[in-house]
Protein backbone atom coordinates (compact mmCIF):
# COMPACT_ATOMS: atom_id res chain seq x y z
CA UNK A 1 0.00 0.00 0.00
CA UNK A 2 1.18 3.39 -1.16
CA UNK A 3 -0.11 6.21 0.36
CA UNK A 4 -0.15 10.37 -1.28
CA UNK A 5 -0.74 13.00 0.99
CA UNK A 6 -1.34 16.42 -0.42
CA UNK A 7 -2.35 19.65 0.58
CA UNK A 8 -0.68 21.36 3.15
CA UNK A 9 0.89 25.14 3.04
CA UNK A 10 0.74 27.96 5.26
CA UNK A 11 -2.41 30.03 6.73
CA UNK A 12 -3.15 32.75 9.11
CA UNK A 13 -4.74 31.68 12.60
CA UNK A 14 -8.57 30.88 12.19
CA UNK A 15 -7.97 29.70 8.47
CA UNK A 16 -8.62 26.46 7.49
CA UNK A 17 -6.99 23.90 5.12
CA UNK A 18 -8.13 20.20 3.70
CA UNK A 19 -5.29 17.81 3.72
CA UNK A 20 -5.77 14.64 1.26
CA UNK A 21 -4.36 10.89 1.36
CA UNK A 22 -4.51 8.77 -1.72
CA UNK A 23 -4.34 5.55 -1.23
CA UNK A 24 -3.14 2.85 -3.58
CA UNK A 25 -2.05 -0.90 -3.90
CA UNK A 26 -3.99 -3.86 -2.51
CA UNK A 27 -6.00 -1.93 0.65
CA UNK A 28 -8.42 -4.75 0.83
CA UNK A 29 -11.90 -3.57 1.94
CA UNK A 30 -11.32 -3.71 5.38
CA UNK A 31 -9.11 -0.99 6.64
CA UNK A 32 -8.47 2.34 8.81
CA UNK A 33 -6.97 5.59 7.38
CA UNK A 34 -5.32 7.62 10.37
CA UNK A 35 -3.90 11.04 10.43
CA UNK A 36 -1.30 12.16 12.89
CA UNK A 37 0.70 14.91 13.33
CA UNK A 38 4.38 15.80 14.65
CA UNK A 39 5.27 18.96 15.23
CA UNK A 40 9.47 20.17 16.06
CA UNK A 41 10.47 18.46 19.15
CA UNK A 42 7.92 16.16 19.73
CA UNK A 43 6.59 13.00 19.28
CA UNK A 44 4.04 12.16 16.70
CA UNK A 45 0.34 12.38 18.07
CA UNK A 46 -2.95 11.08 16.98
CA UNK A 47 -5.29 13.47 14.64
CA UNK A 48 -7.88 11.65 14.00
CA UNK A 49 -9.16 8.50 11.77
CA UNK A 50 -11.83 7.08 9.94
CA UNK A 51 -13.17 3.30 9.79
CA UNK A 52 -13.18 2.81 5.63
CA UNK A 53 -15.63 0.69 5.90
CA UNK A 54 -18.15 1.55 8.73
CA UNK A 55 -17.39 5.24 7.88
CA UNK A 56 -16.91 5.86 11.31
CA UNK A 57 -14.47 8.74 12.80
CA UNK A 58 -12.65 9.17 16.06
CA UNK A 59 -10.60 12.36 16.80
CA UNK A 60 -8.25 13.63 19.63
CA UNK A 61 -9.95 15.98 22.09
CA UNK A 62 -7.54 19.00 20.79
CA UNK A 63 -9.63 19.22 17.44
CA UNK A 64 -12.75 17.87 18.06
CA UNK A 65 -15.01 20.46 16.64
CA UNK A 66 -12.57 21.49 13.79
CA UNK A 67 -11.28 18.99 12.50
CA UNK A 68 -13.50 16.71 9.80
CA UNK A 69 -12.38 13.53 8.59
CA UNK A 70 -14.38 12.24 5.48
CA UNK A 71 -13.78 9.61 2.28
CA UNK A 72 -14.24 9.11 -0.65
CA UNK A 73 -14.30 5.07 -1.61
CA UNK A 74 -14.09 5.85 -5.10
CA UNK A 75 -10.87 7.05 -4.68
CA UNK A 76 -9.78 5.40 -1.96
CA UNK A 77 -9.01 9.09 -0.29
CA UNK A 78 -9.54 10.51 3.10
CA UNK A 79 -9.84 14.16 3.77
CA UNK A 80 -8.98 16.14 6.44
CA UNK A 81 -10.46 19.42 6.66
CA UNK A 82 -9.23 21.85 9.55
CA UNK A 83 -11.19 24.80 10.52
CA UNK A 84 -10.30 27.22 13.00
CA UNK A 85 -6.85 26.61 12.67
CA UNK A 86 -4.36 27.90 15.58
CA UNK A 87 -0.96 27.88 15.74
CA UNK A 88 -0.61 25.24 18.08
CA UNK A 89 -1.75 23.19 14.95
CA UNK A 90 1.70 23.81 13.18
CA UNK A 91 3.32 20.11 12.15
CA UNK A 92 4.07 17.99 9.65
CA UNK A 93 0.81 16.15 9.07
CA UNK A 94 1.08 12.48 8.25
CA UNK A 95 -1.45 9.51 7.28
CA UNK A 96 -1.32 6.56 8.04
CA UNK A 97 -2.69 3.00 6.90
CA UNK A 98 -4.29 0.01 9.28
CA UNK A 99 -5.23 -3.13 7.92
CA UNK A 100 -7.26 -3.75 11.44
CA UNK A 101 -10.22 -1.69 10.24
CA UNK A 102 -10.38 -0.19 13.59
CA UNK A 103 -9.50 3.54 14.06
CA UNK A 104 -6.83 3.79 16.79
CA UNK A 105 -4.47 6.54 18.13
CA UNK A 106 -1.30 4.01 18.65
CA UNK A 107 0.47 4.91 16.00
CA UNK A 108 1.93 1.69 15.84
CA UNK A 109 -0.80 -0.39 15.01
CA UNK A 110 -0.08 1.72 11.06
CA UNK A 111 2.00 0.15 8.74
CA UNK A 112 2.58 1.85 6.25
CA UNK A 113 2.70 5.92 5.87
CA UNK A 114 2.64 8.61 3.61
CA UNK A 115 4.88 11.16 2.90
CA UNK A 116 3.87 14.11 5.32
CA UNK A 117 3.09 17.71 4.57
CA UNK A 118 3.91 20.64 6.71
CA UNK A 119 1.08 22.90 7.90
CA UNK A 120 1.80 26.02 9.43
CA UNK A 121 -0.44 28.27 11.42
CA UNK A 122 0.76 32.24 11.80
CA UNK A 123 -0.66 34.07 14.36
Amino acid sequence: VQLQASGGGLVQAGGSLRLSCAASGRTGTSYAMGWFRQAPGKEREFVGGISWTAGSTSYAESVKGRFTISRDNAKKTVYLQMNGLKPEDTAVYFCGFSYSGIVSNDRTRYCHWGQGTLVTVSS
